[in-house]
């Protein structure tokens, strides 16, 4: 028997995004101590545990704005189609709910899975540029679902809202853009706390991450429930040989330029 069709469009998605670089859990050469995880803990809530400050303005802070309009609108949709779904008249609308469903009838790192799993296969990658005709389009769920495919930040979408709508705190749920050292590329993914951990759930993958075993990555935006925010002084996240990097920080344009797009490693 052949593969199923959605695990090859997921294997398909790693080889358009890349390889994703992770190291495994024990390889932490160089690894703070504890002391210094705590204190960085302290100083933040946010995933990595670093201190991160708001943005008013920005190409990134008016890309979330307009996302959030788009996902008004179908939040009301999901609330009818839930509300009647013999009813319905939206396929996707179905279709997502279905995932938020099946998310639902697991608890803890099985729900975050579930969801993780059901939105990789879901979607298949493409670029902005062969969708839109243009780069650097953040779409909502529903659209990115009737669409069928997307990149990075599609995926990373559509796994926050699901995640919240399955039952998750919104305080618990964020989208991170990180910067790929060895690429020169932006990455979007979705993170949710769980037990006061934050995984990561990326396209790249179907395994979740914890923050503290990303690699080769620097933090540089986080999105959650308060809106856009920078990370301030984001170190390299250790590469999987266990060294750290010396390549200066590098942070989008998106900070200070609206309408600007920025390379991503989908």
């Amino acid at each position: 028997m052949g593969l199923p069709v959605y695990a090859y469009a997921w294997r398909a998605g790693i080889v358009a995004c890349g390889l994703a670089w992770f190291g495994p859990a024990e390889l932490r050469a160089e690894t703070p101590e504890p002391s210094m995880r705590a204190e960085l803990i302290q100083q933040s809530t946010e995933p990595f545990g670093l201190a991160a400050s708001s943005l008013s303005s920005g190409g990134l802070h008016d890309k979330w704005i307009g996302v959030q309009r788009r996902l008004d609108d179908e939040m009301v949709q999901l609330a009818l189609c839930e509300g009647d779904r013999d009813g319905c008249v939206s396929p996707v609308a179905l279709k997502f709910l279905d995932i938020v469903d099946a998310a639902r009838l697991r608890d803890g790192r099985a729900r975050l899975g579930e969801v993780n799993r059901a939105i990789n296969l879901a979607i298949r990658p493409a670029s902005d540029l062969a969708q839109h005709g243009q780069i650097d389009v953040w779409a909502s769920p529903l659209a990115t679902l009737a669409r069928g495919g997307g990149d990075c930040e599609d995926y990373a979408i559509a796994k926050f809202v699901a995640l919240r709508r399955a039952g998750l705190a919104p305080d618990d749920l964020r989208i991170l853009v990180l910067r790929d050292t060895i690429r020169g590329e932006d990455h979007a993914v979705a993170a949710a706390r769980l037990d006061g951990r934050w995984l990561t759930l990326d396209n790249r993958r179907m395994a979740m991450v914890e923050d503290v075993d990303v690699r080769n990555f620097r933090p540089t935006f986080v999105i959650g429930q308060h809106g856009v925010m920078r990370y301030a002084d984001a170190p390299l996240l250790a590469d999987a040989s266990g060294k750290n990097s010396v390549a200066p920080l590098v942070v989008s344009s998106l900070a200070t330029s609206a309408g600007r797009s920025f390379q991503r490693a989908d």
